[in-house]
């Protein structure tokens, strides 16, 4: 009996307690967060020249159809991005290089748009093969993969030799296609443990294809992802000996 006149004199003291933490009378201004207020971005447009937004007003243009100012080759980090721009669209010069940012990042929600040859040759990697990276890193495939049988973790919007894409978005040769990315980057400790991988979420054409995907490591052709601490790092467009383009590029930091 005593331990039951101590249990509910606990309760009603914690039942007080709580009582007094909270306000007298609950309104639906009581819930209203009026401080701080998000600042004003205004979006971008749909244009009959491109099939995705323009910049929204806090992007970083990268390509905006008319030069490679914010491109340098991915050969030395410094020389000119020996790419074509032609129809407001980079293409690569197979064989010449990769191309990649003059500016690094870490955290940033990206747009950009390819478009793989419409002529089809060759077939699984040969076809219109490039590959996005992340921090010069970690790659978000392209390829055409439209009626194009190759392995599952090396089709269109893959983390290249990682993760396949929840579905298949793939539109056909010759047509423009749309990536939305919003990556994170990753935590490395003093002594280059990764404490916070990076992740990644795409969006291709419109369907979520990589939701919060985990990225384990580099993405190499031959091996297993490897741990390579690092700091802010480029976006790099590979050149796979295919004539991909790319067109409409820009980035938010966040």
């Amino acid at each position: 009996m005593k331990k039951l006149m101590l249990t509910a004199f606990g309760l009603a003291s914690a039942f007080g307690a709580y009582a007094q933490l909270q306000p007298a009378k609950q309104t639906p201004e009581s819930s209203e967060l009026w401080s701080p207020v998000p600042r004003v971005v205004t979006p971008g447009k749909i244009t009959p020249a491109l099939s995705g937004f323009t910049a929204p007003s806090d992007a970083i243009v990268l390509f905006d159809g008319k030069n490679l100012d914010a491109w340098v080759s991915g050969k030395d980090g410094k020389s000119a991005a020996p790419w074509t721009v032609a129809d407001n669209a980079i293409t690569v010069a197979p064989k010449s290089g990769d191309i990649q940012t003059k500016q690094n990042f870490e955290n940033y929600q990206l747009h950009i748009e390819f478009r793989t040859p419409a002529k089809v040759e060759g077939s699984s990697q040969g076809r219109g093969n490039s590959g996005i990276f992340m921090q010069g890193l970690y790659e978000l495939q392209v390829l055409d993969s439209y009626n194009n049988l190759t392995y599952s973790n090396g089709q269109a919007a893959s983390i290249y030799k990682q993760t396949m894409p929840l579905v298949n978005a793939s539109v056909g040769p010759g047509e423009w296609q749309v990536y939305d990315v919003v990556y994170t980057a990753p935590h490395f400790n003093k002594d280059g443990q990764m404490l916070i991988p990076p992740y990644i979420t795409v969006i291709h054409n419109g369907v979520l294809v990589q939701n919060h995907t985990m990225i384990q490591g580099t993405t190499p052709y031959v091996g297993q992802p490897m741990i390579q601490p690092h700091g802010p790092g480029p976006i790099k467009l590979q050149d796979h000996n295919n004539t991909t383009s790319f067109r409409n590029i820009w980035i938010r930091e966040l």
